[in-house]
């Protein structure tokens, strides 16, 4: 007979001070926010109820799908840019730097979020100015001034901001993990240096681009900054919208309707990504 195995409290024990971080501050606070969306406002104060009123009135608004997919995109857009941008970098990082040179460029990738996010979007605010540097400099080749400010461009701009030295060290940590044989080999075999990138470095640093590609997509979808102070809130996203709603009659009921969604965007698109980065290859 096997013997029975005795209960071991020691793993549990470990695990205790993650399970019990992620109660007090994710869990609890989450199913406090989906209850209160049930709740009503009467008289500017909130009244516990089970009403599918703000559900109805918020999902059946076209103000709501507009900052939706508005924000949706936008997310998307810079996730698509930032992935793009960093991929050049993040090679010259990975096959051109020494240990050393890569150690300190990613140091000074990590040094920027030492800085406060809204006082760098500040700073963009007096570059992409119509009497700023940029406009300037354009001035001279006789171009512009463009309106580069309160646009969705400059949203990108800060987004792109927030969200690059991160994908670059994704990438680049990724593209460093690559067994340098497998390179070798593939020129020996006659590959080009294109046919070695897309069929043998792209794949094997598929984990890496896609997290930093789903990492760009959750910080972007979710920030408030750049579309406020670089963007001008116009058209509005959905983080706009929840101040816009807790300022309107301090409808918190209906601004955690809109909080849920995009938790559950983020965690279908999260879903989606992990997969796409861990799923078995072809």
């Amino acid at each position: 007979m096997t013997p029975s195995r005795r209960f071991d409290p020691f793993p549990l024990i470990w695990r205790l001070p993650l399970l019990l971080w992620q109660g007090a501050f994710f869990v609890i606070p989450l199913l406090f926010m989906a209850a209160m969306s049930f709740w009503l406002v009467k008289n500017y104060r909130m009244e516990p109820a089970f009403a599918f009123d703000n559900w109805a009135r918020m999902l059946g608004r076209g103000a709501f799908w507009d900052a939706y997919w508005i924000t949706l995109g936008r997310a998307a857009l810079a996730g698509l840019l930032a992935t793009a941008i960093a991929f050049p970098a993040s090679l010259f990082l990975a096959f051109r730097l020494t240990p050393a040179g890569r150690t300190f460029a990613l140091l000074c990738l990590i040094v920027p979020f030492f800085t406060s996010f809204l006082v760098r979007a500040y700073a963009w605010q007096v570059i992409l100015a119509e009497s700023g540097p940029v406009n300037a400099a354009l001035g001279s080749l006789g171009l512009g001034p463009f309106t580069m400010l309160n646009s969705g461009f400059g949203a990108m701009v800060g987004y792109l901001t927030l969200v690059l030295p991160l994908v670059v060290i994704f990438q680049t940590w990724s593209l460093v993990a690559i067994d340098r044989s497998l390179i070798e080999a593939s020129g020996n075999l006659g590959a080009s240096p294109a046919r070695t990138l897309v069929s043998v470095i792209l794949p094997a640093a598929r984990t890496g681009i896609v997290l930093g590609a789903l990492f760009a997509f959750i910080m972007t979808f979710g920030d408030f900054v750049s579309p406020f102070y670089l963007g001008g809130s116009k058209p509005p996203t959905l983080t706009i919208l929840i101040i816009d709603t807790t300022k309107s009659g301090q409808q918190w009921p209906r601004a955690a309707v809109v909080a849920i969604i995009m938790i559950l965007t983020l965690f279908a698109v999260a879903t989606a990504a992990l997969k796409a980065a861990y799923g078995r290859r072809g």
